[in-house]
């Protein structure tokens, strides 16, 4: 570890020599290369700076052992010293262990309501609620891209995407089937039903990281419909994407400018394109993604949501929390780190192996 750790303090002094240079600044998408970076490794910078004065703390207590008016004191000070190194040398690990590229990325999150009917499609809108929420509390930007409305308030479907800081990070665990067991407001005898809803969260791609054929993509326009004001009915702004050599389509209808609507749907068609072609050409990817917390898998059960008993489960990793109206205000915190801290054993776990 320790050889690795040079590494990446040389590689940490270099970063910062670069963007010390007057020259760099004259390349805007550098300066962001090198301040992306930079972020990435400090976290990891830091604890090895401090594990580095702990280790130093230790050899000046260890010199003290021999003086018998501070031996007791020195023994207690090399004693907290191990302690913390320890801590730190856990928590190296964890940092140094190989980062998923995409995590850095905006998210695309589609929601879709499965077995259950209307009552599928009004919890579609509250888990699309709950991440909203959510991501205020990130102070992450969520924007509508495509939606599909019932008329008792429920959502079909729904396609958004969230901008901040390490989103995909922090959400790529949400991939799945999520159960719902409560009572509908349509329900008059008070049964429980269950319901499911699929949510997808792919990381954001750009139409410069996919091979796309403008030619293999045919674009239709039509009226947008739902909520939008005067404005979005009476003109063709919304767009839909046809992708036909796959046959997969995007819709996207939220922005009032046909352009702004089409750029929207291109990089949603990318990032679903993206993610089908790498599960196609890498079945050691596809294993991977299976075996990890959080798989992805989109027809793996991963969550039920309990009404009645305000229990909230995660399958994967056998958390159970009784504070589900608070997780559906979007305090999802507590489970994201569970999900992530898991994943990070587990990862622990094949890396020493």
């Amino acid at each position: 570890m320790l050889d690795k750790l040079q590494e990446v303090e040389a590689k940490y002094s270099q970063i910062e020599a670069r963007l010390a240079a007057t020259e760099t600044y004259a390349d805007p998408a550098l300066v962001a290369k090198l301040n992306r970076e930079q972020a990435e490794l400090q976290p990891i910078i830091e604890t090895y700076r401090a594990l580095c004065c702990a280790q130093k703390a230790e050899r000046e207590a260890q010199m003290l052992m021999s003086d018998p008016e501070m031996k007791d004191l020195a023994q207690e000070e090399c004693l907290l010293a191990r302690r913390e190194q320890e801590r730190l040398e856990q928590e190296l690990q964890l940092l140094l262990l190989p980062r998923d590229p995409d995590d850095h990325r905006n998210v695309v999150v589609e929601i879709r309501a499965g077995v259950g009917g209307e009552e599928a499609a009004l919890f579609a809108h509250s888990l699309y609620r709950m991440y909203s929420m959510f991501s205020e509390r990130q102070h992450w930007h969520t924007e509508i891209a495509s939606l599909n409305e019932t008329e008792l308030g429920g959502v079909k479907e729904i396609s958004f995407t969230i901008e901040g800081v390490d989103v995909f990070s922090r959400l790529k665990f949400e991939s799945g089937v999520h159960r719902v067991q409560r009572v509908p407001e349509t329900e008059s005898g008070g049964r429980v039903h269950t319901s499911t809803v699929t949510v997808a969260v792919l990381p954001q791609r750009e139409t410069a990281d996919v091979r796309l054929d403008p030619a293999d993509v045919e674009m239709q326009v039509f009226r947008s419909s739902g909520a939008g004001g005067q404005h979005v009915n009476k003109t063709s702004s919304a767009v839909r994407l046809i992708h036909k050599p796959t046959g997969m389509v995007v819709e996207c209808q939220q922005e009032r400018s046909q352009f702004q609507n089409r750029d929207k749907a291109m990089r949603i068609l990318a990032s679903r394109l993206y993610e089908q072609e790498q599960e196609r050409m890498d079945s050691d990817f596809c294993a991977q993604r299976r075996s990890q917390i959080g798989s992805g898998m989109r027809n793996e059960r991963i969550r039920t949501y309990n009404f009645p008993q305000g229990r909230l489960t995660d399958h994967r990793i056998g958390l159970t929390l009784y504070q589900l109206d608070n997780v559906m205000d979007g305090d999802l915190e507590e489970v994201i780190n569970a999900l992530v801290t898991a994943d990070q054993a587990e990862r622990l776990k094949a890396n020493n192996s």
